[in-house]
């Protein structure tokens, strides 16, 4: 098969069964079949799972944060669900943010994912803007320890 049959093959595999297309251009990267791989269609893959993860740390930075301004601003109401989601987000967060281009990015939208979890927060317990900061008062490695 040629080279751009292979291309043509691979790049309706990606259509069809996108696994086997990773699996497929996975192969083709081991063996140094450079020529036969699917270009377009993996770049536009590599930049959406770079967005997906920087989506994945600002939605986590959020659900945090939301959380621990409930649990500081309500601790009559804190409950173990609140401690779970806080200990699971900061799982995750520490996780993700092995990398050193979604730790700076994490740092980029802190003010971002504060404005969303404030608002949350506000929405979700009934206290008014006022109750609470208008800028997050933790920066990320704050928000990574301990309640």
């Amino acid at each position: 098969m040629s080279t751009r049959q292979t291309e043509t093959a691979l790049e309706e595999l990606y259509e069809a069964d996108e696994t086997a297309w990773l699996e497929e251009s996975a192969r083709f990267l081991d063996e140094r079949r450079f020529d036969e791989l699917d270009l377009t269609n993996l770049a536009e893959y590599l930049r959406d799972m770079a967005r997906r993860d920087k989506r994945e740390v600002l939605s986590r930075l959020t659900i945090l944060l939301a959380h621990l301004l409930k649990w500081d601003r309500q601790p009559e109401r804190r409950t173990a669900s609140w401690r779970v989601t806080i200990d699971n987000q900061r799982d995750e967060l520490n996780d993700l943010l092995e990398s050193g281009t979604l730790r700076r990015h994490a740092e980029e939208m802190l003010a971002r994912a504060y404005d969303r979890a404030r608002r949350q927060a506000i929405a979700d317990t009934g206290l008014s803007e006022a109750d609470y900061p208008p800028e997050s008062p933790l920066s990320i490695e704050q928000l990574l320890g301990e309640v």
